[in-house]
């Protein structure tokens, strides 16, 4: 297996944020196994691992992905919503009467 692209080098600004960690110390030797086994240092590696971990988990929620026989449902809902609930009319009310807007 070889070496993991590090891919926080892409990133064109300092290094000056600072993260601590505290860790179960068999959890550091796997890091630090993998991260040798991998040719990145320790803190090369965690960064990197979790930097992938955050951006696919961002990707996850921001993405909704739709099976073909839902298109139709969901334009055509965009298209005709219906009329608002009665317990939607009083959230908007409540909402109203609670919250100052700017």
């Amino acid at each position: 297996m070889g070496a993991i692209k590090d891919i926080t080098t892409e990133i064109n600004e300092p290094n000056s944020a600072r993260m601590n960690f505290r860790t179960k110390e068999r959890v550091k030797r796997t890091i630090q196994r993998a991260a040798a086994l991998s040719g990145l240092d320790d803190s090369a590696f965690t960064i990197n691992a979790a930097y992938q971990s955050a951006i696919a988990t961002i990707a996850a929620h921001e993405t909704t992905i739709l099976q073909p026989a839902d298109h139709q449902v969901f334009f055509d809902a965009l298209d005709n919503p219906p009329a608002p609930a009665d317990s939607l009319k009083e959230a908007f009310k409540r909402h109203g009467n609670t919250v100052d807007s700017k």
